[in-house]
């Protein structure tokens, strides 16, 4: 866990503080102290790791605030050196969150633990700064987790703001469906039915039923089962964090995905505003999830050099799909296979040696 510094009151007690911006070489401009102190019960922290949206992060935010007639509850936002002003919205319109800023982007796993380390709830909420909590959602999750204390992590539905339910949970992935996702496979039909198994087949929106993977945008569970298991692994940038977590809390209690508590989550904004940042990590966080879970060093390899042949011949692929879309009107969709194209270039050009590696 990376250190983090105390903020004492004058009685020396420790207090949440609000975190502003840093100066240019790392200082902190300055501290505002809240008003509650450490010994005051708090049942839910909610922690939000925070890079640029600063619109869905406002939104998100304002969500939140509804939730403190239902439940006694803090708001932890890291941000990761946010360059669209996120960091000075926070501090300026929600003097209420606890707000720390890094000097850089530290990942989304860092800042997760960056926030839970200030955290003072009996239980953590990780949620993504693309959602919005509908009223009551975290009061109903926790009710659920405490008349259910053997379960290890909870995870309710999402949905996009259009109400379409979003993949919420999902089976832990093997080599045989993600080498399917590639485009020199695909056409042969190899591991199909073993990515379906992983994608959709096992996926049933309205039962809250034991899960192996839940998806990281909405993450509930004690703080005691969270530390146990060692928090989030920092060696995951971005892609494959929550396999991973879900992995290490499923090894000792249940995971369940809970329907009836539901989350609205954009989904992919932040994503495709920062492709050259996202899809390199992602693929480096799935090979290192594969081995860090068992995989077989020849099934690994033969994962790694698909995906590594598979890049060129994705990024021809989107680059021609690209130009036909916008030659056929459909400009939303070229931007679409544009971002993908962008996606397999920075794969090509920034990852190589670090997925070899993972």
């Amino acid at each position: 866990m990376p250190h983090i510094e105390s903020v004492l009151s004058p009685t020396g007690r420790r207090e949440a503080g609000v975190f502003s911006l840093p100066r240019q070489h790392g200082g902190l401009a300055r501290r505002r102290l809240s008003r509650r102190t450490a010994q005051e019960p708090i049942d839910v922290s909610v922690c939000i790791a925070s890079w640029n949206c600063q619109s869905l992060l406002r939104e998100c935010l304002l969500s939140l605030r509804d939730e403190r007639k239902h439940v006694r509850l803090e708001v932890i936002v890291i941000d990761n050196a946010s360059t669209d002003g996120a960091a000075e919205m926070v501090s300026r319109n929600f003097p209420e969150v606890i707000l720390h800023v890094n000097p850089a982007n530290f990942g989304f796993s860092r800042a997760n633990n960056q926030a839970a380390e200030r955290a003072r709830g009996r239980y953590l909420f990780f949620l993504n700064n693309d959602t919005a909590v509908p009223p009551g959602a975290i009061r109903e999750l926790l009710d659920y987790a405490l008349a259910h204390p053997e379960i290890g992590m909870l995870g309710p539905r999402l949905r996009d703001p259009e109400g379409r339910t979003q993949l919420s949970y999902r089976r832990r992935p093997t080599v045989a469906p993600l080498l399917h996702r590639s485009n020199v496979l695909r056409w042969t039909r190899l591991f199909r039915s073993a990515y379906r198994r992983y994608r959709r087949q096992s996926f049933t929106a309205d039962s809250t039923r034991p899960v192996e993977v839940l998806m990281g945008a909405a993450i509930f569970l004690p703080r005691t089962v969270f530390f146990g298991v060692g928090g989030w692994d920092e060696k995951f940038t971005f892609g494959g964090e929550d396999m991973d977590l879900s992995y290490q809390v499923g090894k000792r209690f249940p995971v369940i995905y809970h329907p009836e508590v539901e989350i609205v989550h954009h989904g992919r904004v932040s994503t495709r505003q920062h492709i050259g940042y996202v899809s390199p990590h992602m693929a480096i966080g799935f090979a290192r999830f594969l081995r860090k879970t068992g995989c077989p060093w020849p099934a690994l390899w033969v994962y790694k050099l698909t995906i590594i042949l598979d890049a060129p011949v994705q990024l021809v692929d989107k680059a021609l799909q690209c130009l036909w879309r916008r030659l056929h009107g459909r400009h939303a969709d070229a931007e679409k296979s544009r971002l993908a194209m962008l996606g397999q270039w920075y794969f090509l050009r920034r990852a190589l040696v670090p997925f070899l590696r993972a």
